[in-house]
């Protein structure tokens, strides 16, 4: 059932984020809903601040203020129980119809991490097996896991060129 389950996002009176958050983590501990409501997070930053005597001190802060971003399987219980939350003024969407969002969006708020193997090094020879390029070799010039980015250098046109790409993007030539 949790392959059904995507992300969503659910509007709350500012300031009550983490009311909200545990008032639906207790309906759903109380009414054995674990399995339908995976997980809920308040995205948070760490900012420094500067105070007014000039000292600086850091800060937690929530990236979307009034926003509580939900994994769910949506079903009639699952949206009733979330709607009738006090605090909670419905979901994004439009309408009563909660939208979810996007692979992408999930991905560029770091919700979750795709775990990508990387079974190359710096210096291994690749081939691209994705985009534009695909088919082209060449040597793998720098690896950045955390950005899901490596750099190979390929040969087009008699030039050595560095190329930009993620990291499921190259695979090892045997």
């Amino acid at each position: 059932m949790s392959d059904s389950a995507k992300w969503y996002v659910i509007h709350t009176y500012s300031g009550y984020e983490n009311a909200v958050k545990t008032s639906i983590e207790k309906f759903v501990t109380g009414r054995g809903m674990e399995d339908k409501i995976l997980r809920m997070e308040i995205p948070m930053e760490t900012v420094t601040e500067i105070t007014d005597s000039g000292a600086s001190k850091e800060v937690e802060r929530k990236v979307f203020p009034g926003y509580v971003l939900i994994k769910m399987v949506m079903t009639d219980e699952t949206w009733h129980l979330v709607r009738n939350v006090r605090g909670v003024t419905g979901f994004v969407g439009s309408a009563n119809k909660a939208i979810p969002l996007t692979e992408e969006e999930v991905l560029a708020m770091g919700m979750e991490k795709h775990e990508i193997i990387v079974n190359y090094n710096v210096g291994d020879h690749v081939r691209i097996v994705d985009g534009p390029l695909s088919t082209f070799t060449g040597v793998v010039e720098e690896i950045e896991p955390e950005k899901n980015r490596v750099s190979v250098m390929v040969s087009m046109f008699g030039r050595e060129t560095p190329v930009e790409l993620e990291l499921d993007q190259v695979e090892v030539l045997d």
